[in-house]
């Protein structure tokens, strides 16, 4: 008698992308992707500057559109699923620039992120009544990044490292199932990427995770699969490890600034600023350019 498949064997992947396309004129920014993650994946998507990395994110998260392919969330065709619509079916992301609203207070921040999904969101989300109901979780949230200090400072006072965990933060906030970090490691201290291995660490084995990283040894640390983008096709989709070492990776590197690819230096790429120097990605963050 055969066995009945268990629950695990029968889930569809968390992600599911296929044949995904995106041009901006003559430039194809992503082209023929196809990547599928099961639920609590930890996977890295590295490459060169211009590479596709932060347009496939874009993709995803729904702030840019596909010319053609589809994109499946729990095996539910989100393709052209508004950004608003992917966030309530779990998808949340930071970004290369920290996204916090400079005038509110860190706190506040962190309670707009999570209103949308609050299952008592109805009303104006700074009534007394609705405020107190978000500000204990919005309050656990910063405890986990390290803000708790500073909740009602205004966001503006909050240094790079800071804003950038306030950005994971918000992302947290809604409880998300799927987690796309763009370069949160980005000009951090020691110290920050060291709390900030420490935060993906700790996350619920139920939530995948989607990161596009310059500094190996986070990826290193944070992914079991890596998939490498070169000219926005996939060059490698494996093991950490393997792929990192693979041939075409090196060579897809070469020329680039990193001479010898990823592995040149652990820790960043070669001729790249050291975190504590506050350099961020030479990767362009929108379109019509391949991050």
């Amino acid at each position: 008698m055969t066995a009945a498949p268990t629950a695990a064997a029968v889930a569809p992947p968390v992600l599911d992308l296929t044949r995904l396309t995106r041009r901006y004129g003559t430039l194809t920014a992503v082209d023929d992707v196809g990547l599928r993650l099961p639920a609590g994946a930890r996977h890295a998507v590295i490459g060169p500057n211009g590479a596709g990395k932060t347009t496939l994110l874009n993709l995803i998260a729904g702030t840019d559109r596909p010319d053609r392919g589809t994109i499946a969330l729990n095996g539910t065709d989100i393709t052209r699923t508004p950004t608003a619509g992917r966030s309530r079916l779990g998808i949340a992301r930071s970004f290369q620039q920290p996204s916090v609203i400079a005038d509110l207070s860190v706190l506040d921040n962190i309670v707009l992120a999570g209103w949308p999904h609050h299952p008592k969101r109805r009303g104006a989300w700074r009534s007394p009544s609705r405020y107190r109901l978000h500000t204990a979780s919005a309050g656990l949230h910063l405890e986990t990044v390290g803000l708790a200090h500073l909740a009602h400072r205004p966001a503006s006072t909050l240094s790079h490292g800071q804003r950038r965990m306030l950005d994971l933060a918000a992302a947290l906030a809604g409880d998300p199932r799927l987690l796309l970090l763009d370069e949160p490691a980005a000009g951090l201290t020691d110290d920050d990427i060291g709390r900030l291995l420490g935060i993906l660490d700790a996350l619920p084995s139920s939530v995948a995770v989607i990161l596009v990283e310059h500094h190996v040894e986070v990826v290193a640390q944070v992914a079991s699969t890596v998939t490498v983008l070169a000219a926005g096709r996939v060059l490698v989709t494996g093991p950490t490890q393997e792929a990192l070492a693979h041939p075409e990776v090196r060579e897809a590197y070469r020329g680039t600034g990193a001479e010898t690819g990823p592995a040149a230096e652990p820790g960043r790429e070669a001729g790249a600023a050291a975190p504590h120097e506050g350099a961020g990605t030479a990767d362009p963050s929108g379109a019509p350019t391949r991050g």
